[in-house]
């Protein structure tokens, strides 16, 4: 069976975790995030991974090294895999999928949900340092920053989009019948 590589690209707080999560669960996938690298970078710093750093360290490695440079490492990343499925979490710019559309196998995903279910997950998850203590008023004043603006431009583009606004089965039925889709 040929590789299907799911890039997600959503809103923060939007599902693209959790759905990377059930991938591995369920379908044995390989998972990667677009922050990954750069959490390792703010660790090994020293430096605490907050939204602002990690998107303060991207523009900085953009601007040094290419707009493209963590999309190229995560298409190596993908290539280096023998796992059937491969889940690609964060996909935010134009050319994050440019770089990523060239793997075959590569179907890109839209997860969505409404901007305060969004918000009550992050601050439920707390993920990022500073997340539970954030305000809904802050929350949508981070919806402006570039990366994030950014992600409607992507996600035009996507064959697919999952609506995440119901409970976690709804989800894991409208993952696993892309899934069924794209295996067949």
């Amino acid at each position: 069976m040929a590789t299907v590589i799911i890039g997600l690209v959503g809103e923060g707080g939007a599902g693209k975790g959790t759905i990377a999560a059930y991938l591995k669960e369920k379908h044995q996938a390989a998972t990667c995030r677009f922050s990954d690298a750069l959490n390792d970078i703010l660790a090994r710093l020293d430096v605490e991974s907050t939204r602002e750093n990690l998107i303060e360290l991207s523009e900085i490695l953009r601007k040094s090294f290419g707009e493209t440079v963590i999309a190229r490492a995560v298409a190596r990343w993908a290539r280096e895999r023998t796992e059937e499925i491969i889940a690609v979490d964060g996909i935010r710019r134009m050319g994050d999928i440019e770089t990523l559309g060239k793997l075959p196998g590569f179907h890109l995903v839209y997860v969505t949900a409404d901007p305060k279910t969004r918000y009550e997950r992050m601050i439920r998850r707390g993920e990022k340092a500073g997340e539970t203590e954030m305000t809904y008023e802050r929350f949508l004043v981070q919806e402006q920053l570039p990366t994030e603006v950014s992600i409607k431009d992507v996600a035009a583009h996507a064959e697919e989009k999952i609506d995440n606004n119901g409970g976690l089965d709804q989800l894991h039925t409208q993952v696993d019948e892309l899934m069924h889709k794209w295996k067949s």
